[in-house]
């Protein structure tokens, strides 16, 4: 398809983010951007819920700070579902880098939260990113 977009493989976001209006603006502008929002939720357990319920999820963007936990138990829990994560914190956290392909400092603009979705699509295929957005830290897997 000459000039037509290109297929994405990450279409299916789950959003795990407890600051209402982050979580509202970062819903929206996904949806702008076509991506297809399973959920959005501001608890561990409503995003435990989510992945164990069978959904069809390609990314899950998971806060580390939330009322009820750590956003790294539920990084566990979608590491367990071969769901990759991208955390989108002000602190990426120690040990992160086990369960998550990345993390996304905060505050972030729009355009690099998308940017850092295509560089996570591009890992994911097993290709090198081309570059990457401020603030955003890959994790490297050793087999």
């Amino acid at each position: 398809m000459l000039f037509g977009k290109k297929k994405r493989r990450i279409c299916k976001l789950l959003i795990v983010e407890d600051e209402p209006l982050v979580a509202f603006d970062t819903e929206h502008f996904l949806r702008e951007a076509e991506f297809e929002i399973v959920a959005t939720v501001d608890r561990v357990v409503d995003a435990m819920t989510v992945i164990r319920g069978g959904h069809d999820i390609d990314l899950v963007l998971v806060d580390i700070s939330l009322a009820d936990g750590s956003g790294i138990d539920v990084a566990r829990e979608a590491h367990t579902h071969d769901l990759p994560v991208l955390f989108v914190t002000g602190d990426c956290p120690a040990g992160g880098q086990d369960v998550a392909v990345g993390c996304l400092a905060k505050p972030y603009t729009q355009r690099d939260l998308l940017t850092a979705i295509d560089v996570i699509e591009a890992v994911l295929e097993g290709k090198k990113a081309k570059r990457l957005p401020y603030g955003l830290k890959l994790f490297e897997k050793t087999a």
